[in-house]
């Protein structure tokens, strides 16, 4: 997910390291109310080199450069968290 005051460049900015990093998007879903922009992503991250630790820590500290919080959750706990 990604949640912050909008501003141009968030979605071109996330996108691009995602496709460098060879992870896939599968759904995106964006809105902004007022003024506040968030995204929510499903992404294959299968092909990626990077350990998922180290691909969200990257993220974060992508979106902490845009002024944005990035948030990263494996499947498996997004999935688990919804069940109840």
């Amino acid at each position: 997910t990604v949640v912050g005051k909008d501003q141009k460049g968030i979605i071109a900015k996330v996108c691009t390291w995602l496709a460098e990093n060879d992870v896939n998007i599968l759904d995106i879903s964006q809105t902004i109310v007022q003024e506040y922009f968030n995204m929510m992503m499903i992404v294959d991250m299968s092909r990626m080199q990077k350990s998922f630790t180290g691909a969200a820590d990257e993220l974060r500290e992508l979106g902490e450069g845009i002024g944005v919080q990035v948030k990263c959750q494996k499947e498996e706990i997004f999935d688990m968290m919804h069940r109840i």
